[in-house]
């Protein structure tokens, strides 16, 4: 089963990269294999200066080690320390065009040699991170996310959502980095095949609906006063990824590849001290009506879109 699950990431990798490639007219990715010190590895393929996209990684690792980091314990801490496998599916993207957001997704699993046990888990999820909010995107993002929790479980939407809010949030901020999408961790008590499944659907859901995203909002014409609020906006997403994402502490505890764990980084960022939007502005508007948690599906659309 294990070996199933590396082969579908393959393949998800090479589907996520083919989909991206169809919206640049000549950029490609470098595909770059490297190993993991104790056993394994992955490889990293990135996309740079294209015309639609700016920065785009997807990344495929596979490796073992000796003791697993703290950063992957947090609910089970009985395990800390422990013999592990691990092997995920990463993807980032930062557009050039402001009007096309920011995405990520990840989907893993991980296996713990526990006495003569080994303890799997499969975890992931995706989230969006827009610059100029559309509603009619929110709606079709959050309801590629509620289909694929359906077929494993009605319920599992709300509390994936939830858990997605609560994740991708920054607390020295008190604001949330985008508006969501679903993210779950330790998911193994339906089954191996039941979660492998769902994982399955959730990473074609994500696909689908951000290639649907891109296509509506890929010749938007923007100012350079909206580019440099996207660079502005980004550095809210340096600060969550270097403080408190769990993938990036897992990679560096466990002393992976630093090239492959950074390409998540947007290549453009700037600060600015005490800046806030003007008032009644379209990027006021992202605060005030985006950058909250919201029942999207609930949502009348507005006619903004």
């Amino acid at each position: 089963m294990f070996d199933l699950v590396e082969t579908w990431l393959k393949q998800q990798q090479s589907s996520l990269i083919a989909m991206l490639e169809s919206f640049e007219p000549s950029a490609k990715f470098n595909h770059d294999p490297w190993s993991y010190h104790s056993h394994g590895g992955g490889l990293t393929c990135v996309l740079e200066a294209g015309e639609l996209f700016e920065r785009a990684g997807v990344n495929f690792s596979s490796i073992q080690g000796a003791r697993l980091p703290v950063s992957a314990t947090e609910k089970r801490p009985e395990l800390e320390g422990l013999p592990f496998k691990a092997m995920g599916l990463s993807m980032v993207v930062h557009p050039r065009n402001p009007f096309v957001p920011t995405c990520h997704a990840n989907f893993r699993l991980i296996s713990v040699t526990h006495g003569e046990k080994n303890v799997w888990w499969f975890g992931g999820g995706f989230d969006l991170t827009p610059y100029y909010g559309y509603d009619e995107d929110c709606v079709t993002w959050h309801r590629a996310a509620k289909e694929a929790c359906d077929q494993l479980n009605p319920s599992l939407y709300p509390q994936f959502k939830q858990q997605c809010d609560d994740y991708f949030y920054l607390p020295h901020r008190d604001e949330p980095r985008g508006i969501g999408g679903i993210f779950f961790d330790d998911l193994n008590e339906y089954g191996f095949e039941a979660c492998f499944d769902f994982m399955q659907q959730a990473a074609q859901a994500f696909q689908n609906a951000y290639a649907e995203i891109v296509t509506r909002r890929k010749a938007s014409e923007y100012t350079e006063a909206q580019r440099e609020f996207m660079c502005y906006r980004r550095g809210r997403y340096v600060e969550f990824n270097l403080l408190y994402d769990r993938g990036t502490l897992f990679g560096i505890q466990s002393k992976g590849r630093t090239e492959s764990i950074l390409m998540s980084m947007p290549p453009s960022v700037n600060w600015r001290y005490q800046w806030s939007p003007e008032k009644d502005s379209e990027e006021a508007r992202l605060y005030a009506h985006y950058l909250m948690p919201k029942d999207w599906l609930n949502e009348a659309i507005s006619d903004n879109a």
